[in-house]
């Protein structure tokens, strides 16, 4: 069943649309706090199109997440006890309770660290707030870890250009199938 070629066909044709940075800013920024799909879906296929605006691009992201991030931690700080059922709902909690574990045993720096984990940022915004961290040293933090890591996508993705996007192309029914797999192996193991 091929499913993953269409879909990366379609993202790859977003990403040349005239809206595509605006879409790009938008996502970033509720990914922060509540959206589910990384913003890297659209800067890899963005950046691999106009690698001369990949930079751009990925300070684009990185303002737009690091504002949303500010959105999380209010929620957090403020709002906690509204959200947290829906925390709950959408299958959060653990990642939450973890990022609490880590704000606790190494403060400030699971900031950084956030930028780059598997544990999605939103969990990390919220938790912030939730853990009434110090504002301007969470947001300083916040938007100097999410521009390493989104500059850093976005040069690897205009480096790797066309021709990167042609190879993934061939191999993307694969790499999506595996990553399907490997999801459900580490469902299993950690259930």
């Amino acid at each position: 069943m091929k499913i993953f070629g269409a879909m990366y066909d379609k993202v790859m044709q977003w990403s040349v649309h005239r809206y595509a940075t605006a879409w790009l800013i938008f996502t970033s920024f509720i990914e922060s706090i509540f959206f589910p799909v990384p913003t890297d879906v659209m800067l890899v296929p963005m950046a691999m199109n106009r690698p001369k605006q990949a930079l751009k691009l990925g300070i684009y992201t990185a303002i737009a997440s690091a504002l949303g991030g500010v959105v999380g931690y209010g929620l957090g700080y403020y709002a906690f006890d509204y959200i947290q059922e829906y925390i709950i709902k959408w299958g959060y909690q653990s990642h939450l309770d973890t990022a609490m574990s880590w704000f606790k045993q190494w403060g400030i720096l699971v900031v950084f660290i956030a930028g780059f984990s598997p544990i999605p940022y939103k969990v990390f915004t919220i938790c912030a707030g939730v853990m009434q961290m110090a504002f301007l040293p969470f947001l300083i933090t916040s938007t100097i870890s999410r521009a390493a890591r989104f500059i850093l996508v976005a040069k690897l993705a205009a480096w790797g250009g066309q021709k990167f996007a042609h190879k993934l192309r061939q191999s993307i029914e694969w790499i999506g199938w595996a990553v399907v797999l490997l999801a459900v192996i580490i469902y299993f193991i950690f259930k």
